[in-house]
């Protein structure tokens, strides 16, 4: 009896997986469009190519769409790694709340931590109260989008094991 739990508890995490990719994936890209969206309409002087292609390609094409739609796959990409971070430290804690607390978590290290990397990035000094306001906002709602999904499928998954 007890190892037929164990097993189905291996069989739900085994099942998440593949949600939680999909979950990250999709957040990225959707995401990361709305960013551009944002973006084009002067809400933030910043846009996902700003961190994605810009710091190391300094070509034309980088400030076009292409640009933007290259940036908008990468984006998604990276995302599913932020999901599986998610997962592992905070899928058992079924709040909205906490994928906000992430969303800011996540806006501090991109717009502090790693601010160095991104040379062509104003500092947070510089950044203009707009770029601020917007792109917390936005990694806020993607941090609630991230988070709510996965401790979302996570808890229904556990009642669904306990049924």
């Amino acid at each position: 009896m007890v190892e037929n739990k164990h097993v189905e508890k291996n069989q739900q995490k085994e099942s998440l997986l593949p949600s939680t990719i999909l979950t990250g994936f999709v957040g990225g890209l959707f995401w990361s469009l709305v960013g551009v969206i944002i973006s084009y309409f002067n809400f933030t002087e910043l846009s996902p190519r700003t961190f994605i292609l810009r710091p190391w390609l300094r070509l034309e094409w980088t400030e076009g769409w292409l640009g933007n739609v290259l940036s908008i796959g990468i984006i998604g990409l990276l995302s599913i790694i932020v999901a599986l971070i998610y997962f592992v430290l905070c899928k058992k804690i079924y709040s909205m709340w906490m994928g906000v607390i992430f969303g800011i978590i996540l806006w501090g290290i991109v717009f502090y931590l790693l601010q160095p990397v991104f040379t062509n990035v104003p500092r947070l000094t510089e950044l203009t109260p707009n770029t601020i306001l917007s792109t917390i906002s936005l990694f806020i709602l993607y941090g609630t989008f991230i988070g709510y999904t996965i401790s979302y499928n996570y808890h229904d998954s556990e009642r669904q094991l306990h049924h």
